[in-house]
């Protein structure tokens, strides 16, 4: 349908039944609520339902099917691939959305369909309790924990959906139903994973933890050294408490007080460890890393929020991203990631990046539809650039690092890491047999696909087939 054929009259009802805002073309505030974070992306939805309720959430979705429109729903608006928006259609923003409720007592929050880890984590903070959080502090809570959930504290508390209590969801027929272990358990089972398939999110609570301190240790080397220095983190990480995580990762050299003048604006390898606990014990723990020549150094406690912040990129850049999960990360794995690094886009705020995975990730619950979680390493290629003139090098790229580490990766890929990569990845991701038991719970709560602006799971057939 296109936007002309929404009446007036649709419109005027649309707004007068909103607690928020509904924003068309020409409006004031239209062309910001429609920009996401992935500056590639430029597309002009019929309508934006900045929804500051559940039942505004469910009004909104209701509109989009009385109007035969396409349903796009925004979160954080991290998607890669712009999921988050859509042409001529309505997309229910969940941004006014943002509340987290935490309570001490129980360890648990319950966050607002449109909060990020900013939300969260600074809510958390003041009662010393945090819970696995995306690596960037604007990632919406939602996408991030129902897509399964990976970051620093992951190898100490899991995967973000081990740590998913209940789920509130508006579904495809406006209808809002409660998920949690003892209600619509298999809806709930699909929510660990099964991303924005099954309705929209309007708010999630989740387990919280202790997190007395954290700390990090921050090593540049030059990018020569990356074979040597990749092996040994490899092998450090391989006898490393849980509570370690942090990454490899190639970057150009920011122009900070601690990076050294003729590392700025370069390719540089970074070896960062995340330590939940205080700074003495995260020096002592990364000692096998201190002894490797690097040329800067930065280790110091500071606040989980803070840490979240710490790899933050620009808003309006252009992003196009991937990742393999990998089997094993032999020597030959190795070098093949590192001598892409070669090629990378510099200077640019592309990140070459490879995750410790293990701990409690690969101890979580097996049943869960995330089989990438037995794998001990991710190789991430992050590409983020200004330019449109970079936009094949920097894609080609991409694409480039994720054929260099195949040979030694799992089929199954965390789709959050990703874009657009075809329906046999999506599938390849859950796995065959998750991804039938997925699509039969798609056929039951949105038989018609109403919710198909993401990583899609199609609803199985009547007949199973």
């Amino acid at each position: 349908m296109a936007p002309q054929d929404i009446t007036e009259a649709a419109l005027a009802g649309l707004r007068r039944e909103l607690t928020g805002d509904a924003y068309t073309p020409g409006d004031a505030g239209y062309d910001d609520a429609r920009t996401i974070f992935n500056g590639m992306i430029d597309r002009r939805p019929a309508v934006i339902a900045q929804c500051e309720t559940g039942p505004d959430v469910a009004r909104a979705v209701r509109f989009g099917r009385d109007n035969d429109l396409e349903i796009a729903v925004r979160g954080g608006g991290h998607s890669v691939a712009g999921m988050a928006v859509t042409d001529g259609g309505i997309v229910v923003d969940l941004r006014r959305i943002h509340t987290v409720v935490v309570d001490p007592q129980s360890r648990a929050a319950r966050i607002g369909g449109g909060a990020t880890m900013s939300h969260l984590d600074r809510a958390t903070q003041p009662h010393a309790l945090a819970t696995t959080g995306g690596r960037a502090s604007t990632t919406g809570v939602g996408g991030f924990t129902l897509g399964g959930g990976s970051g620093w504290l992951e190898r100490k508390w899991g995967l973000a959906c081990d740590n998913l209590i209940a789920v509130e969801l508006v579904t495809a027929d406006g209808d809002t139903v409660h998920a949690s272990a003892d209600e619509n358990q298999e809806l709930f089972w699909a929510l660990h994973g099964g991303g924005g398939n099954f309705g929209v999110a309007t708010a999630i609570t989740l387990q919280l933890h202790a997190l007395p301190a954290m700390s990090m240790v921050m090593l540049l080397f030059r990018p020569e050294a990356g074979p040597e220095v990749v092996r040994a983190y490899r092998d450090f990480i391989e006898s490393a408490p849980d509570e370690v995580g942090g990454a490899c990762l190639y970057i150009t050299g920011p122009p900070e007080p601690f990076v050294p003048e003729h590392m700025v604006g370069k390719l540089v390898l970074a070896v960062l460890v995340t330590y939940a606990g205080w700074e003495e014990e995260a020096r002592d723990v990364s000692e096998p890393m201190l002894g490797l020549g690097h040329e800067a150094e930065v280790i110091a406690e500071l606040p989980y929020a803070e840490l979240q912040c710490m790899l933050d990129d620009p808003p309006l850049m252009r992003n196009y991203w991937s990742a393999e999960f990998m089997a094993g990360f032999p020597d030959e794995a190795v070098d093949a990631y590192c001598s892409r690094a070669a090629d990378m886009p510099v200077p640019t705020g592309t990140q070459h990046v490879l995750f410790p995975m293990g701990g409690a990730v690969a101890r979580g619950p097996a049943d869960y539809p995330v089989p990438w979680r037995e794998a001990p390493w991710a190789v991430h290629p992050f590409g983020v650039w200004e330019s449109p003139d970079d936009d094949e090098r920097a894609k080609q790229w991409v694409r480039d690092v994720r054929a260099d580490v195949e040979p030694w990766s799992l089929s199954a890929t965390y789709l959050n890491f990703i874009g657009r990569e075809g329906q046999e990845r999506v599938v390849a991701a859950y796995g065959e047999d998750n991804y039938k038991r997925l699509a039969a719970v798609k056929a039951e709560y949105d038989p018609e696909n109403v919710f198909r602006l993401n990583h899609n799971i199609k609803p199985a057939s009547p007949n199973g087939a």
